[in-house]
């Protein structure tokens, strides 16, 4: 009598795949690579998840309701503008170079290079990236129109180069650069929500 398969946990293969895009990209990542870690028959991958795309898709979903959702956090639960951004970088660099899990950020690194049969999910994450660059400008004109800020500040230029940094900050942490060093640079970034008085003043 043939003995019984073995369970399939779909959360945990969906951990494991999510892991390995994080780690390789898409385009680094093959069927063969994804049924050797996942230990589960092509045939089962697809019944379970669609195909490969439909899989990266939902690890990508994954990793922003997860670990890649610290930016929403962080505006949920700070009580400023300042204090949010702070902890946005904060909690970037944390994860971007945990040792537990591929350094970096998912969402920025796994598909910015691809062939061509591969736009449209290149294009679909640069749509995340932008939205949470939209994210980052809604939150400075909040704090612009609340007061908290100052008028002086342009919301979409300091938006655009705060989203530029933390895309950046991806890029230097999955090169290596110590978390300490990426740290040292969120007090200058953040003195730039402070108007800048001239010598004349």
């Amino acid at each position: 009598m043939a003995g019984r398969p073995r369970e399939f946990d779909r959360d945990a293969a969906l951990v494991i795949a999510r892991d390995l895009f994080w780690e390789r990209g898409y385009e680094g990542v093959s069927m063969s690579d994804l049924t050797e870690k996942l230990g589960l028959a092509s045939a089962r991958i697809y019944a379970a998840f669609g195909s490969k795309e439909d899989l990266f898709r939902e690890a990508i979903k994954h990793y922003e309701n997860g670990e890649g959702s610290f930016v929403d956090r962080a505006f949920a639960d700070e009580s400023t503008v300042t204090s949010a951004m702070e902890r946005m970088f904060h909690d970037a660099i944390k994860l971007y170079t945990r040792r537990a899990n591929p350094r970096g950020c998912m969402v920025v690194l796994s598909a910015t290079n691809y062939a061509e049969e591969n736009h449209p999910l290149s294009e679909w994450l640069a749509g995340h990236r932008r939205l949470r660059t939209a994210g980052i400008v809604k939150k400075i004109r909040q704090g612009i129109d609340t007061g908290e800020l100052s008028t002086e500040l342009d919301a979409d230029l300091l938006g655009d180069l705060y989203a530029t940094v933390l895309h950046g900050i991806a890029i230097q942490a999955k090169d290596g650069i110590s978390g300490k060093r990426l740290l040292a640079f969120i007090p200058t970034l953040l003195s730039l929500l402070k108007p800048h008085r001239s010598v004349n003043d």
